[in-house]
C-alpha cells in the first residue's frame, strides 16, 4: 500500500512538473501538518535569479488529497488567477529582477515573491497586472 502511494506521489509530481515546465531539480514540495490539516507548497526555483518563489499553497486533509489539489491547479491555474509582472532587487545588489506570479490579487502575488524570506532583504520596484491574453 505505501508503495503505491509513494508511486503516486512521484506520478503527480512529475506530472505537476511538466504543466509548468520546471524540471523536477527547480521544484520543492513542501508538506506542513497544521491543525489536523496537512498544508502543501510547491516552491520553484529559478536558477537566472538563483532565488526560490512560492508556486501555489493547498491545504486538505490527507496528504495525496493536497496532492491532487496541486494537480489540479496546475492544470487550471491560468484560467482561475491574474498574472503579475514584478520588477525587484536583493538590497545591496546592483541587479534589477524580473518575476511573474499568478494570483488572485496584487497582494498575493507579493506574498509569493516574499515567501520564506525577510520582506525587507528585496526592494520592489514595480507590480503590474499584466493583459489578459
Amino acid at each position: 500500500m505505501t508503495k503505491k502511494v509513494g508511486d503516486e506521489k512521484s506520478q503527480i509530481q512529475a506530472k505537476i512538473g511538466s504543466y509548468i515546465r520546471i524540471g523536477s531539480e527547480n521544484l520543492s514540495f513542501q508538506i506542513q501538518k497544521k491543525r489536523g490539516k496537512v498544508v502543501l507548497r510547491l516552491v520553484t526555483f529559478n536558477p537566472i535569479h538563483n532565488q526560490s518563489f512560492l508556486f501555489h499553497t493547498v491545504e486538505s486533509d490527507s496528504e495525496m488529497e493536497a496532492y491532487r489539489q496541486m494537480l489540479r491547479y496546475v492544470q487550471y491555474h491560468k484560467e482561475e488567477e491574474s498574472s503579475y509582472t514584478i520588477q525587484w532587487s536583493l538590497l545591496g545588489e546592483n541587479k534589477l529582477h524580473t518575476s511573474y506570479f499568478r494570483a488572485n490579487n496584487i497582494l498575493g502575488a507579493l506574498d509569493k515573491l516574499y515567501f520564506d524570506r525577510d520582506p525587507n532583504g528585496i526592494i520592489v520596484f514595480s507590480v503590474m497586472l499584466n493583459p489578459i491574453s
